[in-house]
């Protein structure tokens, strides 16, 4: 199929033909991580990096960061680290509108394991494609004709796969990857590393279908073997960023023969060319391949030939037009200063539906956890049933027995729910890959908004994993211990155990959002339950802390759970000691508690502002999370 014909996709003809993409002195720097001290010095990564990309497979090799100026170019890397540059796309400067155009395809393949191949692409397409504009027909056609296209019919229904069931194989995954992102049919499309962890053959296929869309593709990529490389129509190898070579594919290797440089008999180009940038074939012309590390306005003698004899005229000029230009960040999006409100709250609610959607799904077909939370709960609730099964009410018994049962009850309700602190842990990378934050810089993903991921979790996944087995776990509990019989107080009960759970949530999705090592959760998880657990009233009599200590009993979950759980138990309880009747409010004033009606509430109260003040916090961290790594 020749470069000028179109392709049919979901009854929509889409030009075969792709925009050019030009970037002029691009100059980035990261400044190095010290502990110590604020950050170390600046290192400079791309040196005033200029190309052309036009139509067809562009390939962008080095030795060292591989992919720094495709992700530059794609506006994925951080914007202050961007000293100077311009990046450009048919000759007129990167907006929101050309942004929807363009695609990124990760190194890694981020999909949902437990969804099938259509099921991830239909996903995609849901979410990405304006509901306005194509109705479910039209997603189902587009996403059954990139299914043909990219040759997925076969295993089509099949799941991803993942550490407990077996899917699709690293290439199908990988053209999965791609799917995903030709679902809106972009005209440019990035692609970071895609042959790697791939078979020869297989990185051999997919190269081979990004050649055929014939749309303008730049990839980063390293050591390909000869048949994929010469499917490359523009080359770009840089050397400790530097541009060492920037032209045809075709014409490298006559190119560095022409220096001096002898390719042996049978040798990959593509190897070659890493061998002279890394100093391990010298030219027998005496040419050197040097860098120069810092911006200089004179470069050395090697790379102005490289330039001169490479760049065409069109480049040259726009370059030398560039350097006249105060530095500047080209790749931000100019987002509208009014944004309809209705708008807004249409795409978000079509948003939250299909990645709620997605969300149960996967809790369905991925039941471990929640079949392991509610046989835990379970397991505790017929466990704590039978050690104080049936409390009797005569004193000291019915006293010692409630208190040591509720410390038990509210314990397991919030290390119950240590569990929660891998959810964002373990999904950071979808996170990173799909979120799109709307009031902020637009990753190339752009599938929904934090918001939108953040309340799926809590409509999906909290309380269905969460509210519904504490539920079970009280039915149970409650009545097998004999506490007070009237339903009001069971429902009471019931909610004062939900509540406590979700603040002990709540804590520890702020710790996964916070942090993205296990272990680190693991220790900042336990340590507010452990001083929780301390002050909370039962191992030590809050009136005789130390009056700097006391406020912390203010933000114990244990507190205000064991509070209300007393409360509710002992209001109109009558105890009985020697024939004599005692009322349970007095146990409740000699604990200095409130009893009345507002002194229960306001435990519920305190334990849901905790509740959303961390789910609150958690949410500014997700925002917070560095895209740009």
């Amino acid at each position: 199929m020749s470069k000028e014909q179109t392709v049919c996709v979901g009854d929509e003809y889409f030009p075969e033909r792709g925009p050019t993409l030009t970037f002029s002195d691009l100059h980035y720097c990261v400044r190095e991580a010290r502990v110590c001290r604020g950050g170390g010095p600046e290192k400079h990564i791309l040196n005033n990096v200029s190309g052309i990309m036009r139509p067809g497979m562009n390939a962008i090799m080095e030795n060292l960061f591989l992919n720094i100026l495709l992700d530059v170019i794609a506006g994925r890397k951080d914007p202050v680290g961007l000293k100077h540059g311009k990046v450009m796309v048919d000759g007129k400067a990167v907006s929101a509108d050309l942004r929807l155009s363009s695609a990124y395809v990760v190194q890694d393949d981020i999909l949902m394991g437990t969804l099938s191949v259509r099921e991830n692409l239909l996903f995609s397409a849901n979410l990405r494609l304006d509901r306005r504009q194509h109705s479910s027909a039209d997603k189902n056609n587009r996403v059954d004709a990139i299914i043909r296209d990219l040759g997925l019919t076969d295993c089509a229904d099949t799941k991803i796969g993942t550490e407990f069931l077996r899917g699709v194989s690293g290439g199908e995954r990988k053209r999965c990857s791609i799917g995903m992102e030709l679902i809106t049919s972009p005209s440019l499309l990035f692609l970071d590393e895609p042959t790697t962890g791939l078979d020869s053959n297989t990185a051999n296929s997919i190269i081979n279908l990004l050649n055929k869309r014939g749309k303008t593709v730049i990839f980063s990529i390293h050591q390909p073997r000869y048949s994929i490389f010469k499917q490359f129509d523009h080359l770009t190898l840089l050397h400790k960023g530097e541009v060492v070579y920037a032209g045809a594919a075709a014409q490298a290797l006559e190119y560095f023969t022409n220096l001096g440089y002898q390719i042996e008999a049978f040798n990959n180009p593509a190897d070659f060319f890493m061998d002279i940038t890394n100093g391990e074939i010298k030219s027998t012309l005496g040419f050197k391949i040097s860098v120069v590390f810092c911006c200089c306005d004179e470069p050395d003698t090697e790379y102005e030939v490289t330039l001169q004899s490479l760049m065409t005229a069109p480049l040259k000029s726009l370059c030398l037009a560039a350097r006249g230009m105060n530095p500047f960040y080209n790749m931000s999006i100019n987002k509208p200063m009014y944004v309809s409100v209705c708008v807004c709250v249409c795409v978000c609610a079509g948003q939250l539906r299909v990645v709620c959607g997605r969300t149960v799904r996967n809790s369905l077909r991925n039941p471990q956890t929640s079949y392991a939370q509610l046989a835990l709960n379970v397991f505790f609730a017929i466990l704590v049933g039978l050690i104080y099964y049936q409390m009797p009410l005569t004193l000291p018994e019915a006293l010692q027995n409630r208190s040591g049962a509720f410390f038990f009850l509210i314990i397991n309700m919030v290390f119950g729910n240590l569990s929660a602190v891998e959810l964002f842990i373990n999904e950071r990378a979808i996170f990173i890959v799909f979120v799109h934050i709307f009031c902020s810089h637009e990753n190339s993903s752009g599938y929904y908004r934090t918001s939108v991921y953040f309340l799926s979790k809590i409509f999906a996944d909290l309380i269905p994993n969460r509210i519904i087995p504490i539920f079970v776990f009280s039915a149970i509990a409650y009545y097998m211990m004999g506490l007070k019989p009237a339903f009001e107080a069971f429902l009471c009960f019931a909610l004062t155990m939900s509540l406590v759970s979700l603040a002990g949530v709540s804590l520890a999705f702020l710790v996964s959002a916070s942090v993205s090592s296990f272990a680190m959760a693991n220790i900042l998880i336990a340590l507010p339950f452990v001083f929780m657990m301390v002050f909370g009233g039962f191992l030590v009599n809050l009136n005789a802390m130390l009056s700097w200590l006391s406020w912390l009993q203010w933000i114990s979950v244990f507190r205000y759970g064991l509070n209300a759980a007393f409360i509710n138990e002992m209001s109109g309880q009558l105890f009985y000691s020697n024939n004599t009747s005692v009322p349970g409010e007095a146990f409740l004033k000699s604990q200095d508690i409130d009893y009345s009606v507002w002194g229960f509430w306001q435990n519920q109260v305190a334990l849901l502002g905790i509740t959303l003040t961390c789910m609150f916090l958690a949410y500014v961290q997700l925002r917070r999370i560095n895209r740009w790594k």
